[in-house]
């Protein structure tokens, strides 16, 4: 199946949700007129890191952002990946994934499973403990957020139901980029899956960031690669990759979980 996806990669303003919000609607549009299937954003795209004002900025129950992606989704007939945004649900806050399908209704949520300690989600998100499939033009598909790419095993997990392609929104700092772009790879061969990775670009009171979004087929190739200011750009798979690449080296047969912890 050939699946023509589209990485926005943006610039997030620290802590201001309004000006955030009016970045979507445009990229969604030119995602649709370059006939996108899908179109892909980053992590925590409505507040960034403000994490110490998250009970003034956070989506209560995502409402907001889900009326905003289903409204567009279906406006423009493409299936929207919205990365991730910070919402309050229950008196907790938490790092969560929404995707909509082209009729503008939910396909899943996801809420990050893995804290990265280093920008102190932990100190503030609680974590996620499901996990998340979906499908695209009748393709399994499965998404993780940023940090969670460091567990090989996670995405083990979500790839043994038979995801063919991966997603990871991310903010990820530019001092890491080459780690980012390593482990994607990783990810892509050891799973024999598609990844499809969208980073933030810009900066916040205490990072850079380095965009490098891009899309690493299965032999872990980066097939599509964007550099690191703000832009979209589009890029057809073809997943019949996914079947050659399992179907001549069969990982996934030779297994033994038995011995594994």
């Amino acid at each position: 199946m050939k699946i023509t996806i589209a990485l926005a990669q943006l610039d997030i303003k620290f802590g201001n949700p309004d000006a955030n919000f009016s970045q979507i609607e445009p990229n969604v549009q030119k995602a649709a007129e370059q006939d996108a299937d899908m179109v892909v954003f980053p992590e925590m795209w409505n507040t960034g890191y403000d994490l110490t004002r998250l009970d003034e900025v956070a989506d209560v129950d995502g409402e907001r952002t889900q009326k905003l992606l289903a409204s567009l989704a279906k406006k423009y007939q493409i299936t929207i990946h919205g990365g991730s945004v910070s919402t309050s649900k229950n008196d907790t806050f938490y790092n969560t994934t929404y995707i909509f399908g082209p009729d503008g209704k939910l396909l899943t949520s996801y809420d990050k499973v893995h804290l990265f300690g280093l920008m102190h989600e932990d100190e503030y998100l609680a974590a996620g403990c499901e996990e998340d499939h979906f499908q695209i033009k009748g393709v399994s598909a499965a998404s993780v957020i940023c940090y969670d790419i460091r567990f090989p095993e996670w995405l083990r997990t979500l790839s043994l139901d038979d995801s063919r392609i991966l997603f990871v929104p991310a903010e990820w700092p530019t001092s890491r980029i080459p780690q980012w772009r390593r482990l994607l790879a990783a990810r892509a061969i050891e799973n024999q899956s598609f990844v499809v990775a969208v980073n933030r670009v810009g900066s916040d009171p205490d990072n850079a960031f380095g965009g490098h979004s891009g899309i690493y087929n299965p032999m872990g190739d980066e097939v599509l690669t964007l550099d690191d200011q703000p832009q979209l750009k589009t890029f057809t798979i073809d997943t019949k990759e996914t079947d050659d690449a399992r179907g001549f080296m069969p990982v996934f047969e030779d297994r033994r979980p038995e011995l594994y912890r």
